[in-house]
């Protein structure tokens, strides 16, 4: 399949900082709208996995991931994508920032109860709470690049860093290719299927959950096309939403704005979800409950913000766009936005479930 050419023609058509626009929108529009109609989100399936059930959404989850691995692989090997120039595999990675950031960013992603991506989803269709949230997020991922919490950054994860100024691919690291990925792919993906059947997670939402996984190579595919035409020096990239989110927070407060994929990105997932939403009739204003809800969200999109950026990537730049293509650090934060999820749920809503239990009364 020769994507060149029409890419030529659109870049030339329109500029090539406009159709990196346009690619992020569209596939932020796909992913947004998969997502919302799925269900899909990390925290859920997380808390699932904590509980010891192997539940609905654990399986939407583990549906999109396997789709998201598959399809790159394969794009890899049919040549519609080189890995080696993802911009993921173009600076240093940290090991320190996986592991820290991974279990910050889980605790937060369970008190804000949404990941990132979710909360992005579902402020699209109404939801304040998620929007707020976001917008916290977005706030202290920006204060974490570059404001008063860069230095503690830059502490941590220079604690321990990938060698050679470059991030580690796991299957290059063990002189395997991505046949190699191709077939855990296959395997994660008829787990993923079984899973689907036993937890009845349904197969509209399945279906959904694969489109929100291929979006994530589309990205790469698009990107990667139109970095082989473009006059200008565009990275290689797919969804992700800290580092963006704080990229379009900024813009706003500045005024200055760079035509990027990144900048199509979040407002295409938003455009997305809304347009989910109302085919679902799902379409609704939410808002807190109480002041300790509100207070919980808060600080879980801080939270969030901060690991993101600590991790290198979100629920989502980092459990599936980094793990599509083996990003080693990026698949170590994905295995802490487990346990950091798992802790906080263990910690804070069992413990408050206990709490509120009632006693039981023996005669």
């Amino acid at each position: 399949m020769d994507l060149l050419t029409p890419m030529t023609e659109i870049s030339e058509r329109f500029g090539d900082l406009t159709t990196a626009l346009l690619v992020g929108g569209v596939t932020g529009a796909i992913f947004g709208f998969a997502a919302q109609r799925s269900a899909f989100c990390l925290r859920s399936a997380a808390v699932e996995l904590s509980r010891g059930r192997l539940g609905p959404r654990l399986a939407i989850w583990l549906l999109a991931v396997a789709a998201a691995i598959l399809s790159a692989q394969a794009a890899r090997l049919t040549g519609l994508f080189d890995a080696d120039t993802a911009q993921l595999m173009n600076f240093a990675g940290s090991w320190s920032g996986a592991v820290l950031g991974g279990l910050v960013f889980g605790v937060g992603m369970v008190l804000a109860r949404g990941c990132s991506g979710r909360l992005l989803v579902l402020a699209g269709t109404g939801n304040l709470r998620c929007l707020l949230a976001g917008l916290v997020l977005a706030l202290t991922a920006q204060f974490t690049i570059g404001g008063f919490l860069a230095p503690v950054r830059r502490w941590v994860n220079g604690l321990s860093m990938t060698p050679g100024g470059r991030n580690v691919e796991l299957l290059g690291s063990v002189g395997a290719g991505p046949w190699l990925g191709l077939a855990i792919g296959a395997v994660l993906m008829v787990a993923a299927l079984l899973l689907v059947q036993r937890a009845r997670a349904g197969w509209e939402k399945s279906l959904f959950a694969l489109l929100a996984g291929l979006a994530i190579s589309l990205g790469w595919v698009l990107t990667y096309t139109q970095s082989l035409v473009s006059f200008e020096p565009l990275g290689v990239v797919s969804a992700t939403f800290a580092a963006p989110s704080a990229n379009i927070m900024l813009s706003l407060m500045t005024g200055s704005f760079a035509l990027s994929f990144s900048l199509g990105l979040i407002p295409g997932v938003f455009a997305g979800s809304f347009l989910g939403g109302l085919v679902g009739r799902e379409l609704r204003l939410e808002g807190y409950h109480s002041v300790p809800q509100m207070l919980r969200s808060l600080i879980g999109g801080a939270l969030m913000g901060f690991g993101g950026v600590l991790a290198g990537g979100c629920a989502i730049g980092a459990g599936v766009t980094g793990v599509s293509i083996f990003v080693g650090p990026l698949c170590l934060a994905t295995v802490f936005f487990f346990l950091g999820a798992w802790i906080a749920d263990r910690l804070v809503d069992r413990a408050a479930a206990s709490a509120h239990a009632p006693v039981q009364v023996q005669h």
